[in-house]
């Protein structure tokens, strides 16, 4: 505990300083949450209760709202109190477990998507291998593979973060405990550390993103012999992953790859990973995909019905 010296708390911020905003705020993102833990509920009830867990797109998509319903708990209801509260504290260790949970979840959340844009390649490019390659239980590996990849990330920024001396100030400029605004912090040069950072997160968040680009691209060339019927299936697939690719990584591109010393929006820009891309996210998979919303027909009749024989 010596490392971080005086500093047993921080305060945040927040998003606001004007009390009537952050009032209004509150409302705003109580009803966000609300949306997130309903819309994603209802996706994970009904892919586990239908035929569709089978397939491995909804296996993934199955996790994908798991992982948006515990990351988005680990940072929206701290960010709610805080709106509602005068006093924005939280603890040393209640800081750093914050940092780590919220970095472990978002990494495995990265795979996953990486996972999910595979499914749709092999699907379209190499579709009479597709039942073979994308097996179940390569299924299961490649999601226990992003929970490794996701809590090397995490400990290893928390390690990083841990080292650190915290010997003054302790207002961070933001709502949830993050490595950038924790670095601003640190009594001691962060040019290395900050570096060390943006190859840890930026670099790697950039590259991923590249990655999905490219095989979409991919993907897009190998559906040119494709009959049009087979096209817009496809691309309405493909849209929606594309749509929740972007809403999570370009804001998370623009909050890491800068370095932590430079003055920008990232506690605003960050409210699109942690509130609005995982309330999206069940729309988004839903509102175009006729195959959920029969499932989730199915499913909700099925469960109705069988209440009103009790």
């Amino acid at each position: 505990m010596e490392n971080h010296k005086n500093v047993t708390e921080f305060l945040f911020m927040g998003l606001w300083e004007n009390r009537q905003v952050e009032l209004l705020f509150f409302l705003l993102f109580l009803l966000c949450y609300l949306a997130v833990l309903m819309g994603n509920s209802i996706i994970l009830v009904t892919i586990t209760c239908s035929h569709l867990i089978e397939q491995p797109m909804y296996y993934f998509l199955c996790h994908l709202s798991l992982m948006d319903l515990c990351y988005t708990s680990t940072v929206v209801p701290r960010l709610i109190r805080d709106l509602a509260a005068t006093r924005k504290n939280i603890s040393y260790n209640e800081c750093m477990t914050q940092l780590f949970t919220a970095h472990l979840l978002a990494g495995v959340e990265i795979f996953i998507l990486v996972s999910m844009a595979l499914d749709r390649y092999v699907a379209i490019v190499k579709p009479l291998h597709y039942m073979i390659i994308m097996n179940r239980k390569r299924c299961h590996v490649l999601i226990a593979m992003a929970w490794a990849v996701g809590f090397w990330h995490s400990i290893a920024l928390l390690l990083m973060v841990l080292s650190l001396p915290f010997c003054g100030p302790n207002h961070i400029n933001h709502y949830l405990c993050d490595v950038k605004p924790l670095l601003k912090l640190v009594c001691k040069d962060i040019y290395v550390v900050s570096i060390l950072v943006i190859a840890n997160s930026g670099m790697v968040v950039v590259a991923i993103f590249l990655v999905l680009v490219a095989s979409y691209v991919l993907i897009l060339y190998n559906l040119r012999t494709r009959s049009s019927a087979g096209r817009r299936k496809a691309l309405s697939t493909c849209s929606s992953h594309v749509t929740v690719v972007v809403l999570f990584f370009v804001p998370c591109i623009y909050t890491y790859v800068l370095p932590a010393g430079s003055e920008n929006k990232d506690k605003e820009i960050s409210v699109f990973y942690t509130v609005i891309a995982p309330m999206l996210n069940p729309l988004i998979y839903t509102l175009r995909n006729s195959e959920m919303k029969s499932a989730m027909h199915k499913v909700w009749s099925r469960m109705s019905h069988s209440e009103l024989n009790k």
